[in-house]
């Protein structure tokens, strides 16, 4: 493994993270809704689980997928399930004005970011894709490990500037004037999403 093959993969990374999907929008959603500490607490969440597939792609978990397409089945109606539960919680508090109260623990929003990654079983596939054409085959598990912690520490440091830009005052006061439609938004999108996974082959 070299240098090269680190800065191909975290270009691929970031284009990954910066792309529309459940991951980025419950992200964004979290940080407005909830503020920059819970947001950045749903990124490391995000980070955590996805670092873990791609550890998992890089000691040959997609090839457990392929020989047992039941299991990728499984894990997708779950996550799919689980998308659309989100979705129709962000529709009902959509309307519902956002008031003082305690800051959300930092515990429950990194549960949210890494339940959201654990259950969308495609990001393993993409994971393996990218992994199979950048790096070179049957790497020595320190390296492995390696390549974990650099997509860990570059998911972290995305959603963290993520959460501090979308917390900024302008940005929030935006939130605040237009909160009904963007949450709908979210919630229209974030079902969508979850359908397009219940329903594809």
């Amino acid at each position: 493994m070299t240098i090269e093959h680190l800065i191909a993969f975290n270009a691929a990374l970031l284009l990954a993270v910066a792309s529309p999907g459940p991951a980025l929008l419950v992200a964004l959603q979290t940080s407005l809704a909830e503020g920059r500490a819970a947001g950045f607490a749903v990124g490391c969440g995000l980070a955590t689980m996805a670092s873990l597939w791609t550890l998992l792609a890089l000691l040959g978990l997609d090839a457990v997928f392929t020989l047992v397409p039941w299991a990728f089945g499984a894990a997708k109606i779950i996550g799919a399930l689980y998308l659309i539960w989100i979705a129709v919680g962000m529709w009902r508090g959509a309307k519902r004005p956002l008031q003082a109260r305690e800051p959300v623990p930092f515990r429950r929003a990194y549960r949210t970011g890494f339940v959201i990654n654990l259950l969308n079983p495609k990001s393993v596939l993409f994971s393996a894709a990218v992994l199979v054409v950048i790096f070179p085959p049957e790497m020595a598990l320190g390296e492995n490990l390696f390549v974990m912690a650099n997509h860990f520490v570059v998911e972290v440091v995305a959603y963290g500037t993520l959460a501090c830009v979308m917390t900024t005052p302008a940005v929030a006061q935006r939130y605040l004037a237009a909160k009904a439609w963007i949450d709908r938004g979210a919630a229209l999108v974030l079902g969508a999403l979850g359908l397009r996974l219940l329903l594809s082959r």
